[in-house]
């Protein structure tokens, strides 16, 4: 069973068990997030598609940990101008295990851990 959800502004294709790594959350590590904005919910022979969100569909989710990804660095740079500037960032990110897919006529759930 298979998911898309909405959050952070991106959309992301979710299974029961991934860990995925979205935007920050204000959530703790190991509190239950859930996720309303479900655009689609399938499994191997049934797929229900939002307009544009699935009605009753839910997706929980446990926080695994918050953290900010490796720097990106940024570089402007003009030949023969006498300009150059050098930039870095890091996005801060939540990355969370998904647990369970619900929806009208759909459920599914996964047992698991929090070992890191």
């Amino acid at each position: 069973m298979y998911a898309v959800i909405k959050t952070g502004g991106k959309q992301y294709k979710v299974r029961p068990g991934d860990v995925l790594k979205i935007e920050k959350l204000t959530a703790e590590a190991g509190e239950n997030v859930d996720f309303d904005q479900v655009l689609l919910v399938g499994d191997d022979d049934k797929v229900e598609v939002g307009t544009p969100i699935v009605s009753g569909g839910k997706v929980s989710a446990t926080v695994r940990l918050q953290a900010r990804a490796p720097k990106v660095k940024i570089i402007k740079f003009r030949r023969r101008k006498h300009y150059r500037k050098q930039m870095g960032h890091r996005q801060y990110y939540t990355e969370v295990q998904v647990t369970q897919i619900a929806a009208d006529g759909f459920t599914t759930a996964i047992h698991t851990s929090l070992d890191k």
